[in-house]
């Protein structure tokens, strides 16, 4: 009855998997909107919904910011604003890099 769709992230532009088990769920929870946002895009937007607030009240969140990993093209969500002259990566790939170091 479902079938995988490819969908366009609005925030970073890269494309994601709207698997069919993830329709079916959609369904099951009564929401009728697709998704917008890749799953690291969500993340992003999720925790800045919730530091604001914090924020707001005097909390002193860590602002986070989006990046692309240098070592695998995924995204990667950073404590510190990204600069072009120094490499950023994925936790995930940080870990091999660092171990490599």
């Amino acid at each position: 009855m479902y079938a995988d769709k490819t969908i366009t992230c609005r925030d970073c532009a890269a494309e994601f998997v709207f698997t069919a088990g993830e329709q079916e769920f959609y369904e099951a929870k009564g929401l009728t909107h697709e998704p917008q946002r890749c799953a690291s895009c969500r993340a992003i937007a999720k925790q800045h919904r919730t530091s604001g607030m914090s924020a707001q009240n005097g909390g002193g969140a860590r602002e986070m910011h989006a990046a692309v990993c240098a070592e695998c093209g995924g995204q990667a969500l950073v404590p510190f604003l990204p600069r072009n002259e120094r490499p950023v990566y994925c936790s995930t790939c940080w870990d091999r890099v660092r171990t490599q170091a």
